[in-house]
């Protein structure tokens, strides 16, 4: 088995990882590391929870000690684009820790907070930059970044600059770096604007793949609860009636449905905090650290707002609505069984989720657990696989008036039946932390 010790990484660094418990890299990372420092162009395909973000960042850190050269004002050596200001926070911290005895200087910059300390920042010039492309963009707008003499550029989760309509922006950034230059991408999916992408601005990749596309973790456990829209905060509440002081996400697709959900749970005791594009910077970093250390054990997010959130040891992910992109279902369920461990995704799909749990299960390539009986309105969609060329989810959408309710339902497992308000008890906070690099 591979060591860190045998990829070639600069010894300050290696001493940072030694120091956070670490010795062997995961494999994205024993495939990454050594095409990085070679200054190939890579492509990497893989899912979030396997340590591809210090794929990047260590062989990075290792070639700038090695080019030992000084950023004019304005500029940086190497830029990170990241799509939100999460996962850009996250990547600077990864550098903070890694890069400590290097000497090396970063700065992050985003939007939702004032720009002064950020083009104070660029105005020394810099050896890493970590940015959002808009926030960039504006910047050089005004004349307070330069690109031109960057020879690095990292792409991190393309695939949500993608979905996030940052396409155009990426673009103007990446024809604004100088060349000769090294680029490196690593998306969850490959998408054909990606591979586009990729084909456009990167010359004779190394490509780097892991896990098979669009599949989600082995050891997570999957379940579906079938109930209806009307029925689904009793059926939340039951179900976090036994998930107590368990670190919990649960995913919704509005902004404004993450803070009805999160209201809703707090009305019944529960420790909870809501996480989206309308929170400020300072909102939603006070709750992303609430949600790491157990304070708030409980945490409801949309896509783009929990893109970048990195704890270990989330036990339960609730699809409280179904995704319109089947994708981003792989993304939210991703965010458990991390670092090795195991974890429990459950799914609630209502009459009109059905189109949306069919896409999802055709995706995956099996049908996902029921925790009680399938009604009617699931019972005639197509199986997973089956129905080729009938259009999305592999078969025709179903007509006809909205299904009443099953009657004789059997219960489910956590709920999916309305029940008396539980009594407000003490709550622990979430167990310990298991970590990767």
């Amino acid at each position: 088995m591979t060591k860190f010790t045998e990829l070639g990484l600069a010894e300050p660094v290696l001493r940072a990882v030694r120091n956070e418990g670490y010795e062997t890299p995961t494999p994205i990372q024993a495939k990454s590391i050594p095409a990085v420092l070679a200054g190939r162009d890579v492509v990497g395909i893989a899912q979030t929870g396997t340590g591809k973000t210090a794929a990047f960042v260590l062989p990075l850190l290792t070639r700038l000690l090695e080019e030992n050269k000084q950023a004019p004002g304005r500029s940086c050596r190497a830029l990170i684009l990241a799509p939100t200001r999460e996962l850009a926070s996250q990547i600077a911290e990864s550098i903070a820790v890694y890069g400590k005895g290097t000497g090396l200087s970063h700065a992050v910059i985003f939007g939702g907070v004032k720009p002064g300390p950020q083009i104070r920042a660029l105005a020394k010039g810099l050896d890493i930059l970590v940015a959002t492309p808009g926030r960039l963009l504006d910047h050089m707008g005004e004349g307070k970044a330069r690109l031109d003499l960057t020879s690095t550029v990292i792409l991190d989760e393309a695939d949500q600059m993608l979905d996030l309509g940052f396409m155009p922006a990426i673009r103007r950034l990446l024809q604004a770096v100088g060349k000769p230059r090294q680029t490196v991408m690593y998306s969850a999916t490959m998408p054909t604007a990606i591979r586009k992408l990729a084909d456009d601005f990167l010359h004779d990749p190394v490509t780097v793949s892991v896990t098979p596309q669009s599949k989600p973790v082995d050891r997570i456990d999957q379940s579906v609860m079938y109930v209806n829209t009307a029925d689904k905060p009793a059926a939340l509440t039951d179900l976090m009636a036994k998930e107590v002081g368990k670190r919990t996400l649960v995913f919704t697709r509005t902004k404004r449905g993450a803070d009805k959900v999160a209201k809703s749970l707090a009305a019944y005791g529960h420790k909870v905090n809501a996480i989206h594009g309308n929170k400020s910077q300072p909102q939603r970093e006070k709750a992303l650290a609430a949600f790491k250390t157990g304070e708030t054990p409980v945490l409801v997010a949309t896509d783009i707002a929990a893109r970048g959130i990195d704890v270990d040891d989330v036990a339960l992910v609730v699809n409280y609505e179904l995704p319109n992109v089947s994708e981003s279902y792989v993304h939210r369920i991703g965010r458990t069984a991390r670092a090795g461990a195991s974890g429990r995704a459950v799914a609630f799909c209502a009459p009109d989720e059905r189109t949306l749990l069919a896409d999802i299960e055709k995706l995956m390539g099996f049908k996902v657990r029921g925790l009680n009986d399938a009604p009617p309105f699931v019972a005639g969609l197509p199986k997973p696989g089956a129905g080729k060329g009938q259009g999305r989810g592999g078969g025709q959408r179903q007509g006809g008036a909205r299904p009443a309710r099953p009657q004789g339902q059997k219960q489910a497992q956590g709920g999916g039946q309305k029940r008396r308000r539980p009594s407000r008890g003490k709550r622990s906070g979430g167990g310990q932390a298991q970590r990767s690099a």
